[in-house]
């Protein structure tokens, strides 16, 4: 179980605390209630290119991470298709100074066209060397953009195109950061060597006197219409292997069958002991790595099995093998056995992801954002509570044929 406390100030600010007497140090963690899916279908990107522009200078601190480094910290960011996050990391004493500056970045940010247009730059070039100029790099556009037709998920982070991030405006930047980067939006974690108390007062001092915006944004995202029938693509690319990409749609994060389907990917794809590693790795030569996964969003997401082939085994052959693993699946359900590895396994990593002052942090902001900061104790008892039916019933709900978009990627695709 991890410790933790709660408060709201006055302007509804929500914060969230876990006091640990083992570190010297604290994490100050600061997600903000938008990412991707919150863009515009004709500015993708924005969410990510405000993330850099956070780091640009305020009114009255022209180096952010200068000015934190001299007390002795760190931070960093990141950006997903739900959220964005920002954590500081320091000692503990220098707690207020983290505090300052995030409020002092959330009221002054240096949003100029100058700073703009550098950190388009910076953009740009992370999408062409992540995306343009890596094998495989274009998957996320291919995946995304085969499996949704309406929701913004079709896209991923870093946006649809350069183009598009080349047009961004000031305009764009302050409207993008007036909308989403306030109080209302906000979820304050802090966690380390600071008493309660001191944590909830010093947020109360740079935090407290900042308005809640007059009119609350509301997220209304256009509802995925169901699939109907298996979509597929080709994709010709010079990469050393080719590869299967099939993803199915899934429920959110906040789904009752959330947890059983993601054992369902612990099943078929975890490790040496999973449903594909030892029907498709052990008693064939055809795939070099197989694995499933899920999306984790808030919303309906995706759920993926990724496959790269042996050379000389053709996509047919391979995908046919992948969709006998599943097949058997189906009819047969999972066993009793396969539960309890795959619970226990997921309790002991979500144990070690947790056991850091600054990952629990994280953690404690996005349980709070989701469902409130009790889930992140909570989620283990539903997997605890998880049998054989209840992943197998997942299994039947999920992986349809109808249900999924399947991709041949690679040289001979």
């Amino acid at each position: 179980m991890i410790g933790f406390r709660c408060h709201r100030l006055d302007n509804g600010l929500r914060i969230v605390h876990h006091y640990d007497a083992a570190t010297k140090m604290v994490a100050v963690n600061l997600l903000y209630d938008v990412g991707s899916s919150d863009e515009n279908p004709h500015k993708t990107g924005l969410a990510h290119l405000m993330e850099h522009l956070m780091f640009s200078g305020t009114k009255h601190v022209s180096n952010y991470d200068g000015m934190l480094q001299r007390a002795g910290g760190d931070s960093n960011a990141w950006t997903n298709i739900d959220v964005t996050n920002y954590y500081d990391i320091l000692p503990s004493q220098n707690v207020e100074t983290a505090l300052w500056l995030e409020s002092e970045r959330l009221l002054n940010l240096n949003l100029s066209v100058e700073n703009i247009e550098i950190q388009k730059n910076v953009v740009i070039e992370e999408f062409k060397q992540r995306h343009l100029n890596q094998p495989y790099g274009d998957t996320l556009h291919l995946t995304h953009g085969l499996a949704y037709e309406k929701h913004p998920y079709r896209w991923p982070t870093i946006g649809l195109s350069i183009e598009t991030i080349k047009e961004f405006t000031l305009d764009d930047v302050l409207a993008f950061h007036h909308r989403h980067y306030n109080i209302g939006n906000l979820v304050v974690g802090i966690s380390g060597n600071v008493d309660f108390d001191k944590a909830v007062a010093l947020v109360e001092k740079w935090f407290g006197d900042i308005a809640t915006p007059a009119s609350k944004w509301v997220r209304k995202l256009p509802e995925e219409p169901q699939q109907s029938a298996l979509r597929f693509l080709s994709h010709k690319s010079a990469v050393p292997h080719n590869m299967i990409f099939k993803t199915y749609h899934m429920c959110g994060r906040c789904d009752d069958d959330y947890q059983a389907t993601d054992l369902l990917s612990d099943v078929l794809g975890n490790g040496q002991s999973s449903r594909f590693y030892k029907e498709l790795i052990q008693k064939s030569d055809m795939f070099a790595d197989i694995d499933a996964s899920v999306m984790g969003s808030r919303d309906p997401g995706l759920f993926f099995i990724r496959a790269r082939l042996s050379n000389g085994v053709s996509f047919d052959k391979a995908n046919a093998a992948i969709d006998g693993v599943l097949a058997r699946l189906l009819e047969d359900g999972v066993t009793v056995h396969e539960i309890k590895k795959y619970v226990n396994k997921y309790l002991s990593n979500k144990l070690f992801d947790n056991v850091g002052y600054a990952e629990k942090a994280v953690s404690l902001c996005s349980h709070e954002l989701l469902w409130g900061a009790a889930g992140i104790n909570a989620e283990n008892d539903k997997y605890r509570s998880l049998g054989p039916a209840d992943v197998h019933r997942a299994a039947k709900h999920v992986l349809r044929d109808s249900n999924c978009s399947l991709i041949y990627y690679g040289p001979d695709a």
